[in-house]
């Protein structure tokens, strides 16, 4: 008989150069899921990635800290409890410029990609 559940245990932990931590429990890196993506995410203090305007929606909600959005050149903070859905083909910008870490999960629908994300330089 097929098991109707997956229990996710191992996450697969994106490599990054800029000490945030990626943990995805489901998307295209742990169950080639290209539908959706959720991952549990650390941001350090001071930590930023460029400017990008991805071909998924993205829902973010804070675990703890908060965390800016720049959206279409509009500044949000978003705190501890608190959760954002930006719209697909948005340009956004996410950093953490406060003291402390900004804990979060993210899930994208569809699952995101870099070929989809769409950074800027």
């Amino acid at each position: 008989m097929e098991k109707r559940y997956i229990i996710q245990r191992s996450p697969f932990v994106v490599p990054t150069t800029d000490g945030k931590l990626i943990e995805e429990h489901f998307g295209m890196a742990t169950d080639q899921n290209t539908q959706i993506s959720i991952a549990h995410m650390v941001a350090p203090p001071h930590w930023s990635e460029p400017f990008q305007t991805p071909e998924f929606d993205e829902f973010t909600y804070i675990i703890r800290g908060k965390k800016q959005c720049i959206i279409e050149g509009e500044k949000i903070i978003i705190k501890a409890g608190e959760s954002i859905k930006i719209k697909k083909n948005t340009k956004i910008q996410y950093a953490n410029p406060f003291d402390e870490e900004c804990e979060y999960l993210a899930i994208c629908i569809p699952a995101f990609s870099l070929e989809t994300v769409h950074r800027e330089n």
